[in-house]
């Protein structure tokens, strides 16, 4: 499910660099403030353009897409997989895979929901919102998942669009109940969830619907399929007024 907060790098307060690193330094912070939608800095980063054309309307920015999810969605899988197959530079950030860095003290998602879990979460969120600043400022552009709720907003949508940026693209993934236990029963670990669990967290995703975000039900839908449905979803919301 979901965690975080807190973190080394406060927002705004720089830790003092050595004199003679000073201006390097204090360059590669302000290209690390850039917020969704600014342009990388030129040279920064060089690649070979495979795979799938990218997705249209973005410009020579990079983007930032949130995939949304229950439990069992295939929000990681299909994240991975399209950011694999972009012909641009492209970073995975999944936030229960950064939760786990978390080895000794872990807030383990099935025991519920806490003080201790909402911290880790928090931290893991502020975590992956400043390395996709700082993929964003070097022209890679990112995907990150997560189990986002509609009605809870500690782990809500603006916590994310104030660490990564207002620019931020969300998607949400939602297949049906039957797919998402069908899904979660194959689990291992800390990821996998009582069937309870993940039929609530199904039911409050529904919240979603109405919201003016694009919704992919991927029940039927292959990884390659559901990467594509993605690539139309973001196009369609980059030439939105």
């Amino acid at each position: 499910m979901c965690p975080g907060s807190g973190g080394s790098v406060r927002p705004g307060r720089r830790p003092v660099p050595p004199s003679g690193q000073r201006q390097s330094y204090e360059t590669e912070w302000h290209r690390m403030q850039h917020a969704v939608g600014a342009q990388p800095p030129q040279g920064t980063t060089g690649w070979t353009q495979t795979g799938p054309a990218p997705v249209t309307g973005a410009g020579t920015a990079p983007l930032a897409v949130l995939l949304i999810g229950p439990a069992g969605a295939g929000k990681t899988t299909v994240a991975r997989h399209w950011a694999t197959r972009r012909r641009v530079p492209t970073a995975h950030i999944s936030l229960d895979d950064v939760r786990e860095w978390v080895r000794s003290g872990f807030a383990d998602p099935r025991s519920g929901w806490n003080e201790h879990s909402e911290t880790q979460y928090r931290l893991a969120r502020r975590t992956c919102g400043f390395a996709a600043r700082n993929f964003l400022a070097n022209g890679i552009s990112c995907i990150i998942d997560d189990a986002v709720f509609p009605d809870w907003p500690v782990v809500g949508l603006g916590g994310w669009k104030r660490h990564v940026g207002p620019g931020l693209l969300p998607v949400v993934l939602l297949p049906g109940l039957d797919t998402v236990l069908e899904r979660n029963a194959r689990r291992s670990g800390s990821r996998r969830l009582a069937d309870e669990e993940v039929a609530s967290i199904h039911g409050r995703m529904a919240g979603w619907y109405g919201s003016g975000l694009p919704i992919i039900d991927n029940s039927h839908h292959d990884v390659e399929t559901t990467a594509q449905a993605l690539d139309t979803a973001l196009t369609n919301a980059l030439r939105a007024p």
